[in-house]
Order: C-alpha cells, then sequence, then structure tokens
C-alpha cells in the first residue's frame, strides 16, 4: 500500500524537511503541494501539481495524509478541517498554539478514526539519540542535572513571521518546542517550571531567550536555554549524574545536510564529526574512566517510516497527539511563570 500525501506550505519546514522526508521513505508518494510560490515548489518537483488552496487539496479523494508545515497560527484550522475530511495529519511542530487547541483536535482525530502526529523531528536527532542511550544505560548514574543549550548568533532581526509579534511566533514556540519535547521523552511531565524569558535583540518583537528549569521529583533538574546573541556557544548538552558526566558540543548534521541537497541514505547520513562526539567521564569501581562516545548517527526519516505503519498497521504514531499536548501545556505555563514571576506547580492528569 502507497499512502497519497499532500503537503500544505513550502517554506523552509515544508521545502528542507517534510518534502525531501517524503520523497525519501518507502510507501509514501508526494501527490500535491498548497503553495503561494508554484515556482519555488517546480524548481525542486518539476512535475509537481501545486495547488492555491486546501480546498483545492481536499477535492482529491486520493490523498489520505495532509502534512502542515505552515505559520504556528494557522496549524490549528487547517488540521481541524483536514481531519473533518478524514484524512490522516502530521503537524509540523509545535502542535498548536494553546491546550484548548490541542483537546479539539484529538477528540476529532479519535471520533474521526484517523492518525493525528506532529514532527517533532529532533527526538531523532543524533546527539540526542546518543544522551538518551547513555542515561537508559544507566552509564551517568541517576541524573541530577540535565541542560541542553540551543543557542545561535542573530544579533539582526529578520522581516519574518517568527520574529514578528503575533501568535505562535518567537524562541519558546520554535526551538522551546524542540527542546521541551525532548526533556519530557527523556524524564515525563515535570512537576514544577520556572521560566525566564526575554526579547534582547534592537527591535525585537517576540522572545529571543529563554531560560527554562523544569523540575522532577528526586531534585532532577532539566534546564532548557536559548538565545540569539551568543557568538561562541558552550556546550549542546551537559548531562550529569551521580555515576558522571557527558559533555556534547556542537549540533546535529541532518538539517544542514538536507539544505545541501543530502538526502536519507546518502554517505554519511546522519553521522557526527569526529571531533564533536561528546566526552564521557564515569566511574568503574575504584577507576574514574574519561572517553570520547561516539554519536550515533541521528535519521530523521525515521518519524515517517513509522508513520506508515501506524496508518497501515495501527501501530502508534511516532509521536502522539498527546505527547505533542504536553509540550504546550509546558509552553503555557512558561509563560505563565514569565508573567507571574513565579514558580508554576503542576497538578498531575
Amino acid at each position: 500500500m502507497t499512502i497519497s500525501v499532500g503537503l500544505i506550505g513550502y517554506g523552509m519546514a515544508g521545502s528542507v524537511f517534510h518534502a525531501p522526508l517524503i520523497k525519501s521513505v518507502d510507501g509514501l508518494t508526494l501527490s500535491a503541494i498548497v503553495s503561494s510560490s508554484p515556482e519555488k515548489v517546480h524548481r525542486d518537483y518539476p512535475d509537481m501539481p501545486v495547488l492555491p488552496t486546501l480546498d483545492a487539496l481536499l477535492e482529491n479523494n486520493e490523498i489520505q495524509l495532509i502534512v502542515i508545515a505552515t505559520p504556528n497560527e494557522s496549524h490549528y484550522t487547517l488540521a481541524k478541517r483536514a481531519l473533518e475530511a478524514g484524512k490522516h495529519v502530521v503537524v509540523d511542530k509545535p502542535f498548536v498554539i494553546s491546550t484548548a487547541q490541542t483537546d479539539e483536535l484529538i477528540a476529532l482525530a479519535q471520533q474521526q478514526q484517523v492518525v493525528l502526529s506532529v514532527f517533532h523531528n529532533r527526538r531523532w536527532d543524533n546527539d540526542f539519540l546518543t544522551v538518551r542511550h547513555l542515561i537508559s544505560g544507566g552509564l551517568l548514574g541517576e541524573i541530577s542535572t540535565y541542560e541542553v543549550h540551543y543557542d545561535r548568533y542573530r544579533p539582526v532581526v529578520k522581516n519574518r513571521w517568527r520574529e514578528q509579534q503575533v501568535p505562535g511566533s518567537g524562541t519558546l514556540y520554535d526551538l522551546g518546542a524542540h527542546l521541551i519535547d525532548q526533556a519530557l521523552t527523556l524524564f515525563g511531565f515535570p512537576r514544577s517550571l520556572w521560566a525566564d524569558l526575554q526579547a534582547q535583540r534592537p527591535n525585537a518583537q517576540a522572545d529571543d531567550y529563554f531560560h527554562l528549569v523544569l523540575g522532577y521529583p528526586g531534585g532532577l533538574r532539566a534546564i532548557l536555554h536559548a538565545g540569539s546573541l551568543v557568538r561562541e556557544p558552550g556546550p549542546h548538552f551537559q548531562v550529569h549524574g551521580t555515576m558522571g558526566s557527558f559533555l556534547k558540543y556542537g549540533l546535529d548534521s541532518q538539517e544542514d545536510a538536507l539544505k545541501a541537497g543530502k538526502r536519507p541514505g546518502d554517505p554519511d547520513w546522519g553521522q557526527d564529526r569526529v571531533d564533536q562526539y561528546g566526552h564521557l567521564i564515569t566511574s568503574a569501581g575504584q577507576l574514574t574512566i574519561h572517553g570520547k562516545v561516539e554519536t550515533l548517527p541521528g535519521h530523521y526519516e525515521a518519524f515517517y517510516q513509522d508513520i506508515v505503519e501506524a496508518i497501515t498497521q495501527g501501530k502508534l504514531p511516532p509521536v502522539t497527539a498527546q505527547e505533542a499536548r504536553d509540550t504546550i501545556r509546558v509552553i503555557e505555563a512558561a509563560f505563565q511563570s514569565h508573567r507571574e514571576q513565579r514558580t508554576i506547580l503542576f497538578e498531575q492528569e
């Protein structure tokens, strides 16, 4: 069975991530793209049908899966209409911009008996996979501090929706959604949250800096941080436990590879540079061990491979809508924490 896919949006998310990954996965066929820039689509895919609206896409009864890669504020409306039409739906992260919207879409997907998932692709970053393996394997003991930075040097504010004062814009909804999802994947939903949000750059309209502290039982703290005025980044990951520490510099290579036209299956896909392998310090009895850890390969294509199995075999999607809802819940709480200048204590659902 081959699943016919319609993609909505051909900006960075659609052109760099979704279209190439969909094209690379057996069992999926990219059948049409909704875009206001057909010339951009046709530079990459000369024979691809380009449609002007979601209505035109929904008229094609052969489309089974709709992928939404549009500005965050539009995710809810587009996903709702696609679900109402009985289509399976993948939404680019973040899911939507409020938990009220997530609840409505989750209920609608259940009613329609279709798959609803969110593209939290950085679960398949090579460095995150390595950190997850080290933690689950117990090499660091009981984790006390998990700290991850997604710092960049972008001193000039660009004229794009992500940096304007519109619902769903800003660094927390963008990079924060990735880091929150990773933390929740590792440790589950936190008991508390403290957040500091800033618009640090001259003329910044939306948050371009965040610092979140997620509190867990036993004193574990997950510290999630991003800034736009960091000329020389420190470690991307710092993980400390009762038996050791792991430090990792640099970012996963897949985004840059996709931008360069490389695809899953190409030589060195998802591989890390040797000079960016993480450093592990741990104990074995009375011995202290220092060493490099070869980074596990990343594989963003695994998301869509699992989507195929979710649709054809009834398996759980790679990211459930409920998991993506938890990320939105944390984002909402972070804005509340910053606004009220206090720690938010979560009621466990």
